[in-house]
């Protein structure tokens, strides 16, 4: 059988880093623009990081957990990959585009394959409106801030603030809030994936608010807009039987 064109990441982490060595001289490694698959060797955020980096190139991303978090990552060993590679189940996932206006005036874009956050950067709690495809549906929310996830991200910081777990294919997003004051423990809402979110923030320079996209910052903002990307698809592959799906369901049985 002919040799696959691999590309192997890696992550800064020792273990990592010896992965790499050692799948790179058992299977050589070529270009990602001449790759069939790209091998990301890390946790769930080098993932994040491989996937934004080819979301141009066609190959799919096939993780192997050598970081500390790996629910997007499948086990690591370095017997049998090739096979492991073309029996894999292919998941795909559309980013989120984060628009935000901040407080100086200017323009900032972003994409989430996880979330899009909201958080307050002071010592008082933020205070946001929240419009859903241009009807206010919620005139003041109290809180620490509010997050819209994917499926993907629903098991990250939106699962620690207690917001629902989406199976893939859903076609729905999560709107979360986190340690809401005003309305009391208000629970959120799940919206359809093609919905329009906006987030207005409320006395700003009183209560300033930073928006973040998986780890890409603007501080002091006063808007930010948020919808699903279906023009980006990122292609990720799991091994049988341990897809992202499953593993929806075991995190909501174990």
């Amino acid at each position: 059988m002919p040799r696959l064109r691999i590309a192997f990441t890696a992550s800064n982490a020792p273990l990592a880093q010896e992965a790499l060595a050692e799948l790179t001289q058992r299977h050589g490694s070529v270009a990602p623009e001449e790759a069939q698959y790209i091998v990301a060797l890390g946790g769930d955020g080098f993932m994040l990081q491989t996937l934004h980096a080819t979301q141009a190139l066609d190959a799919p991303v096939y993780g192997m957990n050598r970081g500390t978090v790996g629910f997007l990552m499948n086990e690591y060993e370095d017997e049998k990959l090739a096979q492991r590679l073309q029996d894999a189940k292919e998941e795909i996932i559309n980013p989120l585009i984060m628009t935000a206006l901040a407080a100086d005036g200017s323009m900032h874009t972003a994409l989430a394959i996880n979330e899009v956050s909201l958080l307050r950067a002071g010592p008082q709690a933020a205070k946001l409106r929240i419009t859903v495809d241009g009807t206010l549906r919620m005139p003041e929310l109290v809180c620490d801030g509010a997050l819209v996830c994917t499926p993907a991200g629903s098991t990250a910081y939106n699962y620690s603030a207690h917001g629902p777990i989406l199976p893939i294919g859903s076609d729905v997003l999560a709107l979360t809030a986190m340690a809401a004051f005003r309305p009391r423990r208000w629970r959120g809402a799940l919206l359809p994936k093609k919905a329009v979110v906006r987030i207005d923030v409320l006395d700003a320079e009183k209560r300033p608010v930073m928006a973040d996209a998986d780890g890409k910052s603007v501080r002091n903002v006063v808007s930010v807009e948020i919808q699903s990307d279906p023009s980006i698809r990122h292609r990720i592959l799991f091994d049988p039987g341990h897809g992202l799906e499953e593993r929806l369901f075991q995190e909501q049985f174990t």
